[in-house]
Formats: C-alpha cells, sequence, structure tokens
C-alpha cells in the first residue's frame, strides 16, 4: 500500500465529536476491524489485518465545510462511504465534492505526482457508497449517477455512480449479516425508532435501545462505554422534531392501508354471501367468481362462515 503522508495539509480522520452515529461507529482508529469488515462485506473480500486501512476522511477544518462520514485507503482504493438518514437524489454531486477535495489533497502531500509528466500517473481507485436508513421506501440497490442531475444526460463527458444501498431493518439481510457492526448499528437505530413510536422521547429511546441490543452485539459494550457521546451524536443526527413527523407521517399512512385494507375485505364479504344466495353455491365458488386477490382469500372465507353461522 502506498503510505500517504498524515501530514497537516493532509485529510486525516476527525477526531472531535462526529456529528453521525455511523461515523462514530465506522471512522474509528480504536476498531479499525469494523470498517474493514464493512469493506469485506462489501467488496466480497476476507481482509483480516485493520492495519492495512488508512482512514482520510474529510475535514471541515482543512475543506472549508467540505466533510464526509467516512473515508479510507486501502491499497489501491479509495473508498468514499457515506450514511444518509433521508433520501437524497443529489448524493452524486456531494460526492464530486468530496473525490475532487480529496484527490486535491492528495496532489498537495505528493510531490512525485506530475500532471504534466509524459508517463502516465496512477492515482487511487475511487469506490463511492452511500448507506441508506431513511423511512422513505427506497429498492434494495439503488445507483445513483451524476449524469442524471445534467439536461443532456447522453452528452456528458464525465460520470460519477453512487451505489446506495438500503441499511433499514429488514432490508440486505444477506448483506447486513456479513458485517456485524453494521447490522447491530442497523438494529440499534431500528430500536430507537420503535421506541420514539411507543412514546419515548428520543432520548430515552436511545438509552433503552442501547440495553435492548442482543449480548452477542459487536458493538453493544463500546456504545454503553461511551454512552454520554453516543446520545450526544444521535441526537444532533436525528433531529427529535423531525423524527417524529416523520414517524407520524409513517403512522397516518399505515392507518389509511389498514382503513382501505378493512373496507376491501368488508366490500368483499357482502359480495360473497349475495353471490351464494343468488346461485345457491359454495364460498369456495362465489370468491372464485369473484375473483378475489389470492392474499385476502382465507380472511374473506373465514368471516364469510362465521357470518352465515350467525344467520342460522
Amino acid at each position: 500500500m502506498q503510505e500517504f503522508n498524515q501530514s497537516s495539509n493532509s485529510p486525516t480522520a476527525n477526531v472531535k465529536v462526529k456529528d453521525s452515529l455511523f461515523r462514530f461507529i465506522f471512522d474509528n482508529e480504536e476498531h479499525k476491524d469494523w470498517c474493514l469488515s464493512l469493506y469485506n462485506a462489501i467488496n466480497g473480500t476476507d481482509y483480516d489485518d485493520p492495519s492495512i486501512l488508512q482512514f482520510v476522511t474529510l475535514k471541515e477544518v482543512i475543506y472549508m465545510n467540505i466533510k464526509n462520514d467516512l473515508s479510507f485507503i486501502l491499497y489501491d482504493k479509495v473508498n468514499f462511504y457515506e450514511h444518509q438518514s433521508t433520501y437524497n437524489p443529489n448524493m452524486p454531486i456531494r460526492f464530486l465534492d468530496y473525490v475532487a477535495s480529496f484527490y486535491s489533497g492528495w496532489f498537495s502531500v505528493h510531490e512525485e505526482f506530475n500532471v504534466y509528466s509524459s508517463k502516465l500517473q496512477k492515482l487511487p481507485t475511487p469506490k463511492i457508497i452511500c448507506f441508506y436508513n431513511g423511512l422513505k421506501d427506497v429498492p434494495e440497490r439503488l445507483e445513483l449517477r451524476l449524469s442524471d442531475a445534467f439536461d443532456n444526460p447522453k452528452e456528458s463527458d464525465i460520470e460519477l455512480t453512487v451505489h446506495m444501498i438500503n441499511i433499514n431493518y429488514g432490508h440486505n439481510r444477506e448483506f447486513l449479516e456479513k458485517c456485524g457492526p453494521l447490522n447491530d448499528y442497523s438494529y440499534y437505530v431500528h430500536l430507537v425508532r420503535q421506541g420514539v413510536r411507543e412514546g419515548l422521547s428520543l432520548e430515552a429511546a436511545t438509552d433503552k435501545a442501547v440495553l435492548e441490543l442482543p449480548g452477542e452485539s459487536v458493538i453493544k459494550q463500546y456504545l454503553i462505554r461511551n454512552r454520554a457521546e453516543v446520545k450526544k451524536v444521535f441526537l444532533t443526527e436525528y433531529d427529535e422534531e423531525r423524527t417524529l413527523a416523520f414517524l407520524k407521517k409513517e403512522s397516518l399512512e399505515e392507518g389509511i392501508e389498514i382503513g382501505r385494507e378493512r373496507e376491501r375485505e368488508s366490500a368483499s364479504i357482502e359480495h360473497v354471501i349475495k353471490i351464494m344466495e343468488k346461485f345457491n353455491i359454495q364460498v369456495d365458488e362465489a370468491i372464485e367468481i369473484l375473483d378475489i386477490p389470492e392474499d385476502i382469500r382465507p380472511a374473506i372465507k373465514t368471516a364469510v362462515e362465521e357470518q352465515l353461522k350467525e344467520k342460522v
């Protein structure tokens, strides 16, 4: 691995209190193995020496308010990882800024690099990932392209692709199981949101969620040991009013859908009974004639039979 000089002019890991729980867990010199596990899960590798990984996360101190969640070099690749709790189709534009800032820093600390040389100058290959765990329903995996932001994308001479992975609890299970810390993080956020839905304050929900992580959780003891900072980071990242607004909207939408489902089932029950009485046929035949959706046929049949028993 080519050494990236950690001088005062180079990108370095942010040692201040981090404003993202994802960054707090994975941009972590104490547990480089967690970041390496994340890299292995994404790339299908099995590296087991954390020392080969070098953090180069962008700091706003150096890059004039440009900062990202996690960047690191591993051999010939520079990896840009970002976490998003709100869906943002402009991530390719943001990553363009991150990538350009990184290479600008790279040039400044590698004096041997000469863009005017007659020989091709080699750069670390960028790999760009966005981990999404917001409340908006998105596919398991999604590719966001910089060219989509152009008026004439087919005429563009540049491209940047962001690979978005949905890490909400219950999604991409096989992938999450390959990285224990990421799986724990996904479950932890799920537990916090569950606590808020049950009426807890966001602060109380964060405390309760840490304790509810299973004993074999990779990150549990680390979160407990750093509980005060974890709480501060999480409360900063997940603004309470914004989170509650999202959860209320989600609950309202779920309630509307449940109401529509019950209305549909109620109408179906009435139609089945009318068809049975009109043609003197059995419940299964009436359901077939009405072409009731397969997913609700058992419930409709049970409800019809119960109503007919009450009439007898």
